[in-house]
């Protein structure tokens, strides 16, 4: 289990980095030309380059930036209704 403070150790990590949408985008799967990179919308568009990476890998890195602060929100849901029925 999870303890408050690993959720919040997460949440802090995933606050502090450039805000989501993260877009995987995989050379010859998404786009032809060029390298696979994820691509960060925080006002501009900025990318991270990851030309080594699984395309797997890729996918859950740039996916995580957006599951990340589901998950916390809904373990902390999923505690507060516990916590109300004891």
């Amino acid at each position: 289990m999870l303890s408050d403070t690993e959720i919040l150790e997460i949440e802090v990590r995933a606050n502090a980095a450039r805000p989501a949408p993260w877009v995987s985008y995989i050379e010859g799967r998404d786009h032809r030309g060029g390298s696979s990179f994820i691509m960060i919308a925080n006002g501009e568009l900025d990318d991270l380059e990851a030309p080594k990476l699984p395309d797997a890998d890729q996918d859950f890195i740039a996916h995580a930036r957006q599951d990340i602060p589901k998950l916390i929100e809904e373990v902390r849901r999923l505690r507060a209704e516990l916590a109300s029925k004891t």
